[in-house]
């Protein structure tokens, strides 16, 4: 029987020659994206970051969770990029919009001693620069007192389940569904706004009617402003590979299907997509909540985005 060994977890500081990175897919609703760090303690399966660490010559493994790479002067050079941008000809229509926390969490706990998402808002805050946030961390509360200065900004609390199990057995490091609702109320409470990221929506364990019922149900109650579902993407064979491992040691009997459904595509079939989508919005009108609005216009209207678009929020990024 094979028994995994845990790791220590270290953490490597890198100079950044820039911060913000340009987002490159025409159906992204933002212009750049802010990740401050590279690797992620949360070590969820599903993560289609966890291929960035062969990237850089790492392996996509538990490295990912416990080899973590932080941009030290994030902040010096995210002002430095700004007032650069800012200053040439129309620089503030193509800085536009930005979205922090695509690639990994901006909350993980090394950020509460590293303060660098911290920082990295209260640059944006200073040059009246809208973001979008994603995280599982309720860690964001402590960042009240600035989001309520971001105006069009908006927060995005990942949350795919409520069931204890499988939380556990793909989110192993993540705060609780019941923490993540929790902090969804505050924000809301508060004026900021924020909601739900169903994503990735895990075929054969949390596509069910009942349990997408539980997570918009509970959301709504948590005074949700949008909710936007995303079915699992296996975008590289590293992630395949590491979440199998993860159905094998958890869900054996879940191998076939699986495989049957993501054999020849990252992506699960168009069908089963739709389908799930269709499910979606149709709690969402049961519980009357909007699908997903990532930022509102200056006129204090929704942004424009397909809400029925099976594309999960994976911008691109870069390693400077």
């Amino acid at each position: 029987m094979d028994v995994k060994v845990a790791l220590p977890t270290t953490f490597e500081p890198l100079h950044a020659k820039q911060v913000l990175n340009p987002v490159k897919a025409p159906s992204m609703p933002f212009d750049w994206s802010i990740n401050p760090y590279r690797g992620c303690q949360h070590g969820c399966s599903f993560c289609y970051a966890r291929s960035t660490h062969s990237f850089l010559g790492m392996d996509a493994d538990d490295t990912f969770q416990h080899h973590i790479l932080y941009k030290n002067n994030a902040r010096e050079a995210l002002e430095a990029q700004v007032v650069r941008m800012l200053r040439s000809k129309n620089g503030r229509g193509k800085l536009g919009k930005v979205a922090i926390g695509t690639a990994t969490d901006p909350y993980q706990p090394l950020e509460s001693r590293m303060l660098l998402t911290r920082q990295c808002l209260e640059v944006l805050a200073a040059y009246r620069i809208p973001v979008s946030i994603t995280t599982r961390s309720p860690l964001i509360l402590r960042d009240l007192d600035i989001l309520k200065k971001l105006t069009g900004s908006s927060v995005n609390i990942s949350l795919n389940t409520l069931d204890k199990e499988v939380w556990r057995h793909f989110e192993p490091m993540t705060p609780s569904p019941q923490r993540r609702l929790e902090a969804l109320e505050r924000l809301t409470g508060e004026g900021v706004e924020a909601g739900i990221f169903m994503a990735p929506i895990l075929p054969f364990l949390t596509d069910g009617p009942g349990s997408m019922e539980q997570v918009v149900k509970h959301s709504s109650e948590a005074g949700a402003h949008f909710i936007m579902g995303s079915v699992l993407r296996l975008n590289t064979n590293a992630v395949k590979s590491w979440f199998f491992g993860t159905l094998r040691e958890h869900y054996p009997q879940m191998l076939e299907p699986f495989a049957k459904l993501y054999s020849r595509s990252p992506y699960a079939p168009k069908q089963y997509r739709t389908e799930i989508m269709d499910r979606l919005h149709a709690l969402l009108q049961k519980y009357r909540v909007p699908a997903y609005r990532p930022f509102l216009q200056e006129n204090g209207g929704p942004a424009d985005l397909d809400p029925t678009s099976s594309e999960p929020v994976q911008l691109s990024f870069t390693f400077d």
